[in-house]
């Protein structure tokens, strides 16, 4: 399926009335192993046994894909075990709440909805529900599919070693490793039937490294959210189609890196003006505003394909004849948001013509909540002290300055959002010249993440920081719980320490 049809994408917990499709989706990812699928019984008993282990994931209400798993005590089962001995015999009686071991029963994906990284979303899972149930980790048995092509020539083992190196391309395992899944045994007789596989497999683990011993003092687990900026080189493009190619090279890179957002600057896509340069300024930049809607979405797909957030930093828009500058939040469930820049500079509105938004909240995410101020309203301090009442967490300023004393301006303002709020602050700019746009000729950046300054933090406040003027990204972790511990124990606290009693501050 093409990402561009996907309205909706969903990881919900395994419903008995869902079994018919499911059925039907089992067949369809099983090909090659006819007869392959779990009866209404089987799923009915691990509904039952264990409803937060069994999950799908639907596309457009649809079942793209499915994860089954259940608990087990890890040392009853010799390492050489096999399918049936796991599962005992397909009762699932050998799932026991306390065990220590996620153990991966099933994992499929129907064909048609191959290659949107949904895949990962189910194992991801498993590895949140694993950390969440303070289990020692995730294991299952892998099937080698290509395995009965090389078996006449090589062992099982010295096939795994090849597709390490990555000599030899074997599907399913090349994904558990990437999904970072380390062979522990290969395990033969594991699966009847198995043919592709000569009924080998290999034991993959995956170890918890927040795993607390029940005898220790427990420790909630921390949120951890990677942060993606991309710090973008103004340069000519010769059409829309040259510059989307350099906007997903970005999004594939953050991506890569395991990045839950991805944050463009404002008006990164300015050098499209170019083709129409010969227009009047105010013209030039409502033709620009045609590209919008394409761009947005575009955004939404590779926001779903690479299974990542991403602000799309700001574009010019027209709303009934008047221009606004605003952006879009896309979240890799395929739902967008949208936001706009409330102050707009004085260049903005003497050159363009441009009119401030009226909009201004917060968004919730799977990362939590978030809010997204456009330049110059991140120098308005009682705009991100309202997004903080709101709950936010990280706040996202996309940026556009010209020469290094706006730049400051920005920076400076941002940090100052970062202490007073008790939130991260991402800001991310165009750095580079653009000789063929009016009003566009320099531009100075510097992308950087900012921290509240206290102990649990950078002394100085900043997480990371990008090299002045060079086009590259900056990937940086922030810890949400460090925000709860800091507005409850910080040296300073000051959402807490607020004088309410003298002043207050409300949204009209």
């Amino acid at each position: 399926m093409a990402s561009e049809s996907i309205e909706n994408i969903e990881l919900l917990f395994l419903n008995l009335d869902d079994y018919q499709e499911l059925k039907e989706t089992m067949i369809d990812a099983y090909t090659n192993m006819p007869n392959s699928y779990w009866k209404e019984e089987h799923i009915a008993s691990l509904i039952n046994q264990f409803k937060e282990g069994q999950v799908v994931i639907k596309v457009n209400n649809q079942i793209a894909g499915c994860a089954l798993s259940i608990i087990v005590d890890y040392y009853k089962f010799d390492e050489h075990h096999n399918y049936k001995e796991i599962t005992g015999n397909y009762s699932f009686n050998t799932h026991n709440p306390d065990g220590d071991v996620l153990y991966g029963i099933d994992v499929f994906i129907k064909p048609e909805f191959r290659g949107l990284r949904l895949g990962r979303r189910l194992y991801d899972y498993r590895k949140e529900l694993c950390e969440q149930l303070n289990l020692k980790g995730v294991a299952f048995g892998g099937r080698i599919p290509n395995y009965h092509k090389y078996s006449s020539e090589m062992t099982p083992q010295q096939y795994i070693n090849k597709v390490k190196r990555k000599e030899i391309e074997d599907p399913v395992l090349n994904f558990q490793i990437s999904n970072d899944f380390h062979p522990a045994k290969v395990m033969k007789g594991y699966l009847e039937g198995d043919k592709a596989s000569n009924e080998y497999a290999v034991l993959l683990e995956w170890d918890n490294i927040y795993y607390q011993k029940p005898n220790k003092k427990a420790t909630q687990v921390k949120k951890v959210v990677r942060l993606g900026l991309i710090q973008w080189q103004m340069r000519p493009y010769k059409n829309l189609d040259e510059l989307l190619q350099q906007v997903e090279f970005f999004v594939d890179a953050v991506s890569g890196y395991r990045s839950d957002f991805a944050l463009f600057p404002e008006f990164f896509n300015a050098p499209l003006m170019a083709e129409n340069n010969h227009m009047s300024t105010p013209d030039a930049i409502r033709e620009l505003a045609k590209h919008t809607e394409t761009i947005v979405n575009k955004f939404s797909q590779l926001a779903i394909s690479y299974n990542i957030n991403i602000i799309s930093g700001s574009m010019p828009e027209v709303v009934n004849e008047r221009l606004y500058n605003v952006g879009y939040l896309c979240r890799r469930d395929g739902t967008t948001e949208r936001y706009e820049k409330l102050h707009v500079t004085p260049d903005e509105a003497k050159v363009w013509g441009m009119q401030g938004g009226k909009k201004l909240e917060t968004f919730d995410t799977d990362c939590g909540k978030i809010g997204v101020l456009i330049c110059y309203d991140s120098e308005f301090p009682e705009l991100s002290r309202l997004l903080a009442d709101d709950g936010m967490d990280i706040l996202f300023v996309p940026f556009l300055t010209d020469t290094q004393n706006g730049f400051s301006r920005v920076r400076n303002c941002a940090q100052a959002r970062a202490i007073e709020n008790e939130c991260y602050v991402a800001i991310a700019g165009s750095v580079g010249n653009l000789p063929k746009v009016q009003n566009m000729d320099i531009q100075y950046a510097q992308s950087m993440v900012f921290t509240p300054c206290d102990f649990a933090f950078p002394a100085n406040g900043i997480k990371a920081e990008a090299t002045p003027n060079t086009e590259m990204i900056l990937i940086a972790d922030v810890d949400i719980d460090l925000l709860r511990e800091l507005n409850q124990f910080g040296s300073v606290r000051n959402l807490k320490d607020r004088r309410t009693d003298l002043f207050e501050l409300k949204k009209k």
